[in-house]
């Protein structure tokens, strides 16, 4: 039985930063005060009072021996101090030296610097004594905390049977490259790898770990052993992204796959580009997205620069299985970027080249608005500003600085969690303000009074600038849980409008299909015609801006005016946040009840029609709609409805939350 250091650690005194464990108060973790771009906590603790860390395969550890016994120590780390209190996964990579046995009894120091994923394995192995594992570089840190007890005998993760004849890097021999042993690593997942509404996502040190990374690099691998082409990895800002992507690009390498790997965090979008402009197989990005701060995930985008359809997502989640079974090819990253298989590259220029051909840049820079841009400590920092900057448009940004922890708020750009953001807006002369969440795929838009501008309404503003001002015609694509203001612009302007489940996944293949003007979801991700059939919320929040200069109005009366066209319109979306353990089977409970038994009124108006592709969809006869649906990236139920006024969308979600049989007070995140 473990449990992670991060929820069992907590901050005391002052001085030297320590923490001290709630498990086992005599084990304390001391950190000194010195700054340190990326220190993120990660690992476990047995019953025993183990720490057991474990490292990438490319890691060595320096290790110390001494004669004497000690049964009282502490180990001292760098972290910043604004991780201090975030209770998050910490990681650390050691210095590179040859690893040294242990004598039974004997006491040793590790030394680590930042940056590797340390992580906990799902089983410990029978207590018995073992030399460190070279391959699974786990090594057991036992008395490195203070206990009052004497040392157990170490424990660490046993290396599973090495393949008959297979080998650890592919083929190609460059000058000094190391080859190595196949190793089947061993499996810590907490649930089986599957991809939800945009690739695979988990917590990091219990699902996401550097195991599964490879597993899931090795598919993509496999996927593409036919494509001669490279594969672009990026990464956002997220703990140990880097360090990710280059596991990824390691594998890839090991598999005789040449890869571009973008030198710094950037919008997924961004390594979308850059693989459509550099005629790439395919790409992977390192991003959880919106998620909560203990999440990481991987992306695949294939050729077209999109989400990958289903199709491709069931053959990664098989070859997943056959990576799990069979295990993995890794060479060195060191030894991929000197034998050229890994290539380090600038992605922006190919981006901004693109952005201009979508935007009058020149016309924006000139337009003297004053932009508030909230970059929620994600990898579309600095974006905004950059495009915009040199002339009399001036650009503020606000968290903009790489915070693993995104200051103790979901990446998430909406009302709830840009309280800074509305409030600057509210009293700082602003025009605008955008928000992009943790990979700058998605868009949040507040108004010049500080009035949160709710991403259906971002949608239809979008589609009426589009067909009115622009004059431009083509297919509308919305998801499902987006408002019927797209339908009745697409009455108005004489286009045609298509209704999908919620996903890029989904809508970015009818967006090709049509030629659509525009695609988008709740969410506040859109996708726009001669761009990608990708989210892009850096060029959505362009796309605002120049809105407001061609319109010569404030957001507010361009808002107002597309209320005078489609008429009045209401919407809310609670979310409510349920265990991880036992998801998978809530939802699918939660399911069978609503369709044995679905309302055939709710708040007093019939239900005319139901949609269950997605969830639940409730058309009712009065025009509104309520829908639930469980999130497929966190373990989250939400409840969304749309109706002509505020009070008639309260009345709509109270009633099918109690059909549901969901306490109100559980839900949150609800915006109007």
């Amino acid at each position: 039985m473990t449990s992670k250091v991060a929820a069992a650690m907590v901050p005391c005194g002052a001085g030297p930063l320590s923490w001290t464990s709630v498990v086992d108060p005599a084990a304390t973790l001391t950190a000194l005060p010195v700054a340190s771009p990326m220190s993120l906590w990660a690992a476990s603790y047995s019953e025993a009072r183990r720490l057991t860390v474990c490292a990438p395969a490319a890691t060595e550890w320096t290790r110390a021996r001494t004669t004497s016994r000690c049964a009282s120590s502490s180990w001292k780390v760098a972290l910043p101090a604004t991780m201090l209190a975030a209770a998050l996964p910490v990681c650390f990579t050691s210095t590179r030296s040859a690893a040294t046995g242990v004598e039974e009894g004997a006491s040793e120091r590790v030394v680590l610097e930042p940056h590797a994923v340390a992580q906990r394995p799902r089983a410990i192995a029978p207590a018995t004594r073992q030399g460190p594992v070279r391959d699974g570089r786990c090594i057991n840190l036992s008395i490195l905390l203070r206990r009052r007890m004497r040392p157990a005998p170490a424990v660490c993760i046993p290396r599973r049977a090495v393949a008959r004849g297979a080998r650890d890097v592919a083929g190609t021999a460059a000058k000094g490259m190391a080859r190595r042993a196949r190793v089947q690593w061993p499996a810590v997942t907490a649930t089986p790898i599957r991809f939800g509404t945009d690739g695979w996502r988990g917590v990091v040190a219990d699902d996401f770990t550097y195991e599964n990374v490879r597993y899931v690099a090795q598919a993509v691998a496999w996927y593409l052993r036919d494509d001669p082409r490279p594969v672009v990895v990026g990464h956002d800002t997220r703990y140990c992204a880097e360090l990710f992507a280059q596991e990824v690009a390691r594998v890839l390498a090991a598999n005789s796959r040449n890869v571009l790997l973008l030198d710094g965090p950037a919008p997924t979008q961004v390594t979308s580009w850059t693989l459509v402009a550099r005629g790439a197989g395919g790409g992977v990005v390192v991003t959880a997205s919106h998620n909560p701060p203990e999440f990481n995930g991987l992306k695949y985008k294939p050729d077209y620069g999109g989400s990958a359809s289903p199709a491709v997502v069931a053959e990664l989640e098989r070859l997943t299985e056959r990576a799990e079974r069979e295990g993995v090819q890794a060479m060195p990253f060191e030894d991929a970027l000197e034998s050229g298989r890994v290539e380090m590259v600038d992605p922006l220029p190919d981006y901004e080249a693109q952005i201009a051909r979508m935007v009058d840049l020149q016309r924006l820079r000139a337009a003297g608005l004053h932009i508030l841009h909230e970059a929620m400590h994600g990898s579309g920092a600095g974006f905004v500003r950059r495009l915009l900057e040199g002339g009399r448009t001036v650009v503020a940004e606000l968290h903009a600085d790489r915070n693993p922890g995104f200051g103790g708020l979901h990446p998430e750009p909406i009302a709830q969690y840009m309280p800074e953001a509305m409030a600057m807006m509210a009293h700082g002369g602003y025009d605008l303000g955008i928000a992009n969440d943790g990979d700058a795929d998605r868009v949040g838009i507040v108004d010049e009074s500080g009035r949160f501008v709710n991403q259906l309404e971002v949608m239809a503003l979008l589609a009426m600038y589009f067909l009115e001002k622009r004059g431009m015609r083509g297919a509308l694509v919305r998801s499902l849980t987006s408002s019927q203001m797209i339908d009745r612009l697409g009455e108005i302007f004489d286009v045609p409008v298509y209704e999908l489940q919620v996903g890029f996944k989904y809508i970015g293949p009818k967006m090709t299909e049509t030629d659509a003007l525009l695609g988008g979801e709740e969410s506040g991700g859109f996708g726009f015609r001669g761009h990608l059939p990708e989210r892009d919320g850096v060029l959505a929040g362009l796309f605002v801006a120049e809105m407001i200069v061609e319109y010569g109005m404030p957001l507010s009366r361009i808002l107002a005016h597309l209320f005078e066209l489609v008429g009045p319109h209401a919407y809310a979306r609670h979310d409510i946040r349920l265990p991880r353990d036992g998801y998978a089977q809530r939802k699918d409970e939660m399911y069978r009840r609503v369709s044995a038994s679905p309302p055939d009124r709710l708040a007093g108006s019939g239900v005319v029609r139901t949609r269950d592709d997605d969830g639940f969809k409730f058309y009712l006869d009065d025009g509104s709609w309520a829908l639930v649906r469980f999130s497929g990236t966190e373990p989250l139920m939400r409840v969304y409805s749309e109706a002509p006024t505020s009070r008639r969308v309260d009345e709509l979600l109270g009633a099918l939350e109690q059909h549901l049989g969901v306490e109100a007070t559980a839900a949150a995140g609800a915006s109007h």
